[in-house]
């Protein structure tokens, strides 16, 4: 009797599709992400554990639950942390006026995790309130960026731009004592239709000296730009409630790109999408590590013949210290 089972190891399985991914390059962790990570986890290790965080260190799940196991504690307002000696940090995002304030009637142990992009903003809002002018902030309302920007000043500095619409309509208290600035992680395209109809109705607009909208998010939308209108299929590795990663979703589909999404790790691919493509594009937001991305590509080679060619736009080098008092030698200090 022929053997059956030896027949069918003899049978070839069936080749897998070839999968061209275009890795974009700069994508990923920027270098206010990395700090604000470093900073929690260097708090633990000189503290040990308990070290409280206001909000999301950085707005990706992933991240967040690593540091959970490890011994942060993340609560979204100070009110939350008790009565304690142990660090409490404040996000990458930034935070009102108010929350420092809050934690040093406590006295709190209070270690300002901001990313020094986000700080640039908030200078720059003071001293046009200090010159007087009336300061219009595009961006997106409730993002705690915005909200941490807006707690800057007194109510009634800003008036809050989200849409075209509202710069052709905003009706501010004296058109020639404006300012305006922006969020750190907007659309580059959007951000600029809205400071072109701002500047031709209000010819005195003052402006930021250096555009407020990141190095990190500007690199990584002209990243997704350039693989996008070569591919298929894009996916961004990012969490929803990521502004940046949200906008590389945004900028693959106006540059070509229809069939794009938004991932958190391989397991939300929704793989009826994907089907029947033969080259996709990976990026990933400012706040998602690597890992993650790895993981997207290991996905997709268990179901198709991969091969990876990363397209690299520019190259980063920018780094930030951590908070001094996190720093090794600010005990000599």
């Amino acid at each position: 009797m022929p053997d059956r089972a030896q027949d069918r190891d003899l049978v070839p399985a069936p080749a897998r599709p070839a999968l061209k991914v275009l890795l974009a390059a700069p994508r990923g962790f920027c270098a206010g992400v990395v700090r604000a990570i470093d900073a929690v986890e260097q708090a633990l290790k000189l503290y040990g554990a308990p070290v409280y965080v206001r909000h999301e260190i950085v707005h990706n799940k992933y991240v967040v639950e690593d540091l959970k196991r490890k011994g942060a504690i993340f609560v979204e307002e100070l009110e939350e942390v008790p009565d304690t000696t142990a660090p409490v940090i404040f996000s990458a995002h930034g935070v009102p006026k108010a929350v420092p304030e809050e934690a040093s009637g406590r006295n709190l142990f209070a270690i300002d995790a901001t990313c020094p992009l986000v700080t640039k903003v908030h200078r720059e809002a003071q001293v046009h309130f200090k010159r007087g002018r009336h300061i219009l902030l595009i961006g997106h309302r409730g993002h705690p960026e915005v909200v941490g920007t807006i707690g800057q000043l007194p109510d009634g500095a800003f008036t809050l731009i989200e849409t075209a619409e509202d710069a052709e309509t905003v009706s501010p208290p004296d058109p020639d004592t404006l300012a305006y600035v922006t969020q750190t992680t907007l659309s580059l395209d959007d951000t600029a239709g809205m400071i072109a109809i701002l500047r031709r109705r209000f010819p005195k607009l003052a402006e930021p000296h250096k555009e407020d909208i990141c190095y990190a998010t500007t690199n990584r939308q002209e990243a997704v730009k350039l693989i996008a209108p070569k591919v298929e299929a894009l996916i961004v590795v990012g969490a929803p409630n990521s502004s940046n990663s949200q906008r590389l979703r945004e900028a693959a589909e106006r540059a070509g790109c229809r069939r794009s999404a938004l991932v958190q790790r391989a397991a939300d691919i929704d793989w009826s999408v994907f089907t029947g493509i033969a080259s996709l594009g990976v990026t990933a937001g400012a706040s998602a590590p690597e890992v993650l991305v790895e993981e997207i590509i290991d996905a997709f080679a268990a179901r198709y013949d991969v091969t990876v060619e990363t397209v690299t736009s520019t190259e980063e080098d920018v780094f930030f210290p951590l908070p001094r008092v996190l720093r090794p030698d600010a005990a000599a200090e």
